[in-house]
């Protein structure tokens, strides 16, 4: 570490240490481990590209940013002065199109194994490999200690735009940033008493995580390593557009939707009332000024307990679950490993076991629109976190409803059969959101499965 280069040192935040202990101490060394595939059809400016990638790490802090923690009570992150943007470009023009892809699987595997050293200026490689004369394949790696969904839509659009004024010759003109450490200051101000009592308020009566046992596979391999796959489905345009209106029209989000529709179908497969999950918050603060353009970590995942009113109409619950929702809001910044000490659930249990994401699309409607010299399309994320089972919602003008899941613990049947509960469900939604949630219907073979589990499983008990 040369001193001359070291522009501020401080504190991780909460999270940020939370993350640094799993990825050091965990058996899994690719956690958090993120990779953003893109697909570019153009006939790329090289250089614009890379002094597009170098004037984002000129201008953010968070990718000047290394951390270090042996000998220490407290890990520290050490943002420097210069760095160069790491870039790898590859030419495989002259390859067959069936070894492309098979060296593109190699490669994506390969990088994840390489991993990052968190000792190093820069937590993340940018790979661009060219596969035809206006078609090459884009491979952002980063680890989410430095970048979470937030930051990965910011820098995108800031890339975008740079890429283009310097492809037309034309000046750069972004809005003005704020360093990482503003965030860290505002939260050394926050009163986590008041944190502490609402977390208690707000996880009272819940003693267990909700369990996924219905819907695992009943025969697991204890040796077996975690692999991540990921299940999608993609609704109408018409579909999407009812919904978003009857959103609009009862002053709900999606979030809230999607959010509720998972604690039912929960609830439905544990045959529990009370429900508790995660939920990922973006976390950051309405009060912080500008925190919208701070590159950095501010997700969060939080949890959420609620109970399910069978004789409730659906439109009413869903108010008052998009009430609790804001209201952890004001609070999403409290770490997880905090709230889980003030909660009713032993420490030995994990808190929760399944997640809902709602990722941020505006990034790609963004870059579809505002593309003139770079057509460049979002095409796959590769990662893993320490969730068995997390539905992800993509909103776009065809909204796309996915499950990243251990397939391990999961048949890909069962998973595809709940993504089809989840559209069942929608529909009814959409047709009529008085209905009690007693009346929803779940008809489809997942449910089928699962009831037939349960079924004789009572049987058992009953024989014994």
């Amino acid at each position: 570490m040369k001193v001359e280069n070291i522009e501020d040192i401080y504190e991780l935040t909460p999270v940020q240490k939370g993350i640094l202990f799993h990825s050091l101490h965990g058996d899994e060394s690719q956690l958090y481990f993120f990779q953003i595939a893109y697909t570019v059809h153009s006939s790329l400016n090289i250089d614009a590209f890379e002094k597009a990638w170098q004037l984002l790490v000129d201008r953010h802090t968070i990718l000047r940013t290394g951390f270090y923690w042996e000998e220490m009570e407290n890990p520290l992150q050490v943002v420097y002065r210069q760095v160069k943007a790491p870039i790898n470009y590859y030419d495989w023009r002259n390859l067959e199109q069936v070894e492309q892809e098979n060296q593109l699987k190699y490669f994506i595997s390969s990088d994840r194994k390489q991993g990052f050293d968190f000792s190093q200026p820069c937590l993340m490689r940018l790979s661009l490999i060219h596969f035809a004369d206006e078609y090459y394949q884009f491979i952002w790696s980063y680890h989410f200690i430095i970048i979470d969904g937030w930051t990965d839509s910011l820098i995108i659009k800031e890339f975008v735009q740079i890429y283009e004024a310097l492809s037309q010759n034309q000046e750069i003109s972004l809005e003005p940033t704020r360093p990482y450490k503003d965030y860290i200051n505002w939260l050394k101000q926050q009163d986590i008493s008041k944190t502490e009592i609402f977390w208690r308020q707000a996880l009272q009566g819940s003693k267990t995580p909700t369990p996924l046992t219905y819907i695992q596979k009943m025969n697991q391999s204890t040796v077996q390593e975690q692999r991540y796959d990921e299940e999608k489905i993609k609704l109408s345009s018409t579909i999407t557009q009812a919904l978003q209106s009857l959103a609009i029209q009862h002053r709900l989000t999606l979030a809230t939707i999607f959010n509720g529709i998972w604690a039912i179908l929960l609830s439905r497969y544990s045959r529990r009332n009370d429900i508790l999950y995660g939920c990922t918050a973006n976390g950051r603060p309405v009060d912080l000024n500008g925190a919208e353009l701070i590159a950095g970590i501010f997700l969060n995942t939080l949890p959420i307990y609620v109970k399910i009113e069978s004789e409730q109409p659906l439109l009413l619950w869903l108010q008052n679950l998009q009430a609790k929702l804001v209201q952890a809001r004001h609070y999403e910044y409290t770490p997880l490993t905090e709230i889980h000490g003030w909660s009713e659930v032993p420490r030995k249990l994990t808190l929760f076991e399944s997640i809902v994401v709602m990722e941020d699309f505006s990034v790609k409607k963004f870059v579809k629109d505002r593309g003139i010299n770079l057509n460049i399309k979002y095409n796959k994320t590769y990662y893993k976190n320490n969730y068995s089972l997390n539905l992800v919602i993509y909103p776009d003008e065809e909204l796309s409803i996915a499950f990243s899941y251990d397939s391990t613990k999961f048949n890909t049947d069962t998973i595809i059969g709940i993504l089809k509960e989840i559209e069942l469900l929608l529909k009814q939604l959409i047709d009529g959101i008085d209905i009690k949630i007693r009346n929803l219907s779940f008809l489809t073979s997942t449910q089928q499965y699962i009831t037939s589990i349960l079924e004789k499983e009572t049987s058992d008990l009953q024989f014994i």
